[in-house]
């Protein structure tokens, strides 16, 4: 449908050629000599984009934009002036103007003009889609070839870049097309995971970044010289950070973005305490028995963090004071928050803050959220939001405000799991619907990344025939038993513990403050 142009020019006549012009380009235009014709247009017709003269006789095109606004708050008006007078830009940009041109104005200024007001979504898709599709190939070649670690990550980036970038836009063609090549990526990134995981973790050949060294090769070092506060993001996916990045922008600078790996399973009990003891979970069990709990065992499976970062500083010949707070709740938020100061006598500071974990778990429990986070695009979403309003955000400020630098990092990500895989366990085999821990365990080997030696992987076994199963891609265990009644209960929901890139591949950021 052609869009309707408003114009109120006491010279009208005289822009007579700009208005053929912009009717031969398909839109409608209804022109008015003077201010208060261009109210009483607006309060009897419908327009698409208004363009007021400021200076005509009568009422202004100031009081005029004033009066427009108040019944028709939503059309985007553009002033039109000969002044630049700084007051008049002022007044004009303050009354939520869309858009100002200087006269004399000519036509291509105004299709401009209006094409960034009316038809920008249109344009923003269309070049979006054409970007994409010329990516779609590029990654698709990469894909269908052997890639290492760093193409890998690369790979990576450019799907969470174009996931957020057609959210910008209408056109579920395109999304369709790309959750295509997420999952070809996840098929593929599975197989190279199985074929390379044991190695990397054994100190064979070229290895990744991963979470048990992340502090002695990332954090330590910057304690010669920085004061760092590192807040540890429970389960925060790499789009997510990307979407919380633009807001701390405004705060710090990025010293380094980096994809780092977590390890297996990519879960809590096993991620972040390898994060703090600088150990695989096999080594934490052994060095700290009175530490460690099996899945079987009751009781909580992270309760000895700050345990575990004692000791792994004093094994780096760091005497240094230092904190570690762990936030569950939004009162623990707010208190730290409130007791801020008292951190910076502190050489190192380190956050656990818990929500997007709790997010995760709360979609799948509560149907409310579900609806709230239905795809990637409004988990996402309302990420940001908790974000925006959360006591992480002012502490985050504060940490700016005293020029301390800032590391945001996480243990795992998270995937949104569809595709059921049945599995026979006992009943002590854990619940965890991404991988199976225990002996005695029946399943299809071909839908599975088996570790059927724990120990090969670095993890710990409680029995002589435990073995690990992970499954990939957006699979998920599901028992026989009631069978029907957990696949719906437990499809479209964020998990963790298994092989995807979602999962494994987490941010690891350094900011200076600005």
């Amino acid at each position: 449908m052609e869009a309707k142009i408003l114009w109120a020019d006491d010279e009208i006549d005289l822009l007579k050629p700009h208005i053929l012009f912009l009717e031969a380009k398909g839109y409608q235009v209804d022109a008015v000599n003077n201010g208060s014709a261009a109210v009483e247009r607006v309060e009897t017709g419908e327009y698409d984009i208004i363009f007021l003269d400021e200076n005509m006789p009568g009422i202004t095109g100031l009081e005029a934009l004033s009066r427009i606004k108040k019944r028709k708050p939503h059309i985007p008006v553009v002033m039109i002036t000969k002044s630049e007078e700084e007051h008049i830009m002022e007044e004009a940009i303050g009354s939520n103007i869309a858009d100002y041109l200087i006269k004399p104005v000519n036509p291509n200024q105004i299709l401009l003009c209006i094409k960034k007001n009316l038809d920008s979504s249109k344009l923003v898709s269309n070049k979006t889609n054409s970007a994409y599709q010329q990516e779609f190939r590029e990654l698709g070649m990469m894909l269908n070839s052997r890639m290492d670690l760093d193409e890998w990550k690369e790979v990576f980036e450019k799907l969470v870049y174009w996931d957020i970038e057609l959210d910008r836009i209408e056109d579920s063609g395109m999304r369709e097309i790309l959750e295509m090549q997420k999952k070809e990526a996840n098929i593929q990134f599975a197989k190279f995971v199985e074929d390379e995981y044991l190695d990397w973790v054994n100190g064979r050949g070229e290895a990744p970044q991963m979470i048990h060294t992340l502090f002695k090769d990332r954090i330590n070092p910057l304690l010669d010289q920085h004061d760092p506060f590192v807040i540890v993001i429970d389960n925060l996916r790499y789009d997510q950070w990307k979407v919380l990045s633009p807001m701390l922008s405004k705060l710090f600078t990025t010293k380094n973005e980096d994809i780092v790996f977590s390890i297996l399973p990519t879960a809590t009990h096993y991620a972040r305490n390898a994060f703090f003891a600088g150990l695989m979970p096999l080594e934490i069990s052994k060095k700290y028995p009175q530490f460690w709990k099996n899945e079987e065992d009751e009781g909580g499976k992270n309760m000895h963090e700050k345990d575990f970062l004692a000791a792994q500083l004093k094994r780096l010949g760091r005497e240094i004071k230092w904190s570690y707070n762990k936030i569950t709740n939004l009162e623990a938020g707010k208190k730290l928050n409130d007791n801020f100061n008292q951190l910076l006598t502190n050489k190192l500071n380190v956050i656990v803050y818990n929500f997007v974990d709790m997010l995760s778990h709360a979609r799948t429990e509560m149907e409310v959220i579900r609806e709230l986070a239905d795809n990637e695009s409004a988990y996402r979403s309302i990420t940001r939001s908790w974000f925006d309003h959360s006591p992480l955000y002012d502490i985050i400020r504060k940490i700016a405000d005293s020029g301390r630098k800032l590391i945001i990092t996480t243990d795992h990500g998270t995937i949104r799991v569809t595709n059921p895989v049945k599995i026979i366990g006992e009943r002590s085999t854990n619940t965890n619907l991404r991988y199976k821990v225990g002996h005695n365990l029946s399943y299809n080997q071909k839908e599975v990344f088996r570790v059927s030696n724990p120990e090969d992987a670095k993890l710990p076994k409680s029995r002589i025939s435990s073995e690990f199963v992970f499954v990939s891609k957006e699979d998920f265990f599901v028992y026989p038993n009631n069978y029907n009644h957990f696949v719906n209960y437990y499809s479209n929901t964020f998990q963790h513990g298994g092989v995807s890139l979602e999962e494994l591949l987490i941010p690891f950021v350094e900011l200076d403050p600005k």
